[in-house]
């Protein structure tokens, strides 16, 4: 019975959840001429054929490129995180053709990594208004939010009637087809503000079209620092986002496509710097470039570390004295190591919130002391029952030394625990108030400071009460 309903969950999951990468492979492996074969795979989603294309062979992809029109195979490509390695296997005219049909920020993208001379020849190929396009896009820093934008966006001027804007839809139409919000520009292409297309649908005909625009739209500058912005944009749920220059012409939009893949990289940023690094990494990144990331930091770490061994070396007539407290250290290090990333995540994750006040800080301040008090009394306690079994039962120390040093990592826990949660929270605080970025005060850097606060902490009260009020 049970291997029956075994099955049964199998066969209903794969109802459920066709493997559609692993269907347009076998179709495009088959046997089939090209117009079924092209119907066939017509039917499957754009970035489900992209995902297929991992599953196949340089020639399996070729019968693909076959197939395709040049506007359906860019669709494809938009959605490959192989877009270098597959434009590089069409000629060079499809490259061309395929590169026109790109989003003009994708395409800049790839163009940029190749060498001077290939990238010139195919930028000169180019149609005059997609080569403007991309030279524009080319022109800013990839730091700048004029990288990313697109010209895929439709405008309308100020002071139409409803049925002029639907006309202007229609025209513009056919070229871009980012229709679902509607810029209203002025006659010198100045930003007025956007209309739901929504809106526009179901107003009068000879309604101007200024009752219905909404003037407060957010925007940005194409110079703005993507950084410094993407926390801006993505508290806004619109499908794009008008990119201005200094004068506030639109220039530009930022598609829903490219807001999600800018806070999926500052995402990815921010984890990269809580693990030490200057920014993320990737698999085909040149390993100069990935040493240049993680060196800088290793040698802050490096000095770091010097200090917390030193401070150990301070220790030493403490070890001298009872060499059995050295099997603890780890325990104590470990656990304010624990304490202090977790308190570090939370901050990382209230700061991100730029409306934050410092009143809402001091609360956050007084909450992970909180925690730290109640988490550092409960492991405490049971670190100094278990470490007390332990050296009784299976160390044969005495009763007293066994208690005495029992208490001792117990208190000392707690110190540490609340403090390292005072630091991986007070850290970055202070680092967000003299404007430094607060996940670089974080991963190795708070873990290295909370290591010094623990062997403080814990040899310092060993020192204090075991050897100069206990004499042991």
């Amino acid at each position: 019975m049970n291997e029956k309903l075994n099955f049964a969950a199998e066969n209903l999951t794969a109802a459920q959840h066709p493997d559609y990468k692993a269907e347009i492979a076998q179709i495009l492996r088959g046997t089939l001429t090209p117009q079924p074969m092209k119907e066939r795979i017509h039917a499957y989603h754009e970035n489900d054929i992209a995902a297929a294309m991992e599953l196949l062979s340089r020639e399996e992809r070729g019968r693909l490129y076959g197939i395709l029109d040049t506007g359906e195979l860019a669709s494809v490509l938009e959605y490959s995180g192989h877009l270098d390695e597959y434009v590089k296997e069409l000629t060079l005219r499809r490259q061309v053709d395929v590169l026109s049909q790109l989003e003009a920020s994708t395409a800049a993208e790839y163009l940029h990594q190749l060498e001077k001379a290939q990238r010139n020849m195919l930028i000169e190929w180019m149609d005059k208004e997609v080569r403007e396009e991309i030279l524009l896009l080319s022109s800013f820093d990839e730091d700048e939010i004029g990288s990313k934008m697109s010209t895929n966006y439709i405008s309308i001027c100020a002071g139409s009637s409803v049925r002029q804007a639907m006309r202007t839809l229609i025209d513009q139409a056919e070229e871009h087809d980012n229709i679902s919000t509607i810029y209203v520009v002025s006659e010198y292409g100045m930003l007025v503000g956007a209309i739901d297309l929504k809106h526009l649908i179901i107003a009068r005909e000879h309604t101007g079209i200024d009752t219905i625009t909404m003037t407060s739209y957010p925007y940005v500058y194409v110079n703005e620092q993507i950084d410094e912005c993407v926390e801006r944009i993505k508290d806004y749920s619109e499908d794009s986002i008008p990119v201005l220059d200094t004068e506030n012409k639109l220039c530009g939009v930022l598609t829903s496509q490219e807001i999600t893949q800018l806070i999926d990289d500052a995402l990815g940023d921010d984890y990269a710097k809580l693990a030490g690094l200057s920014a993320e990494e990737d698999l085909q990144e040149p390993l100069r470039k990935s040493i240049g990331k993680r060196l800088p930091w290793l040698v802050v770490l490096l000095g770091l570390g010097l200090v917390v061994s030193s401070v150990v070396g301070l220790f030493e007539s403490v070890v001298a004295h009872l060499a059995i407290i050295v099997s603890f250290q780890s325990l104590i290090l470990d656990m304010s190591g624990n304490a202090g990333t977790q308190s570090l995540a939370v901050t990382i994750r209230v700061l991100m919130d730029e409306q934050v006040s410092g009143k809402q800080k001091l609360l956050l301040i007084r909450k992970e002391a909180r925690v730290g008090v109640v988490n550092g009394l409960i492991l405490g306690v049971l670190s100094a029952l278990l470490v007390g079994a332990y050296l009784t039962l299976f160390k044969g120390q005495p009763v007293l030394l066994a208690v005495s040093v029992s208490l001792c990592t117990g208190l000392a826990l707690l110190l540490s625990v609340v403090l390292s949660g005072l630091s991986g929270t007070v850290i970055p605080i202070l680092f967000k108030r003299l404007n430094v970025d607060p996940a670089v005060a974080s991963g190795p850097l708070i873990t290295t400071i909370n290591d010094l606060i623990a062997v403080v902490t814990f040899y310092g009260l060993v020192w204090m009460l075991l050897i100069n009020i206990l004499h042991f």
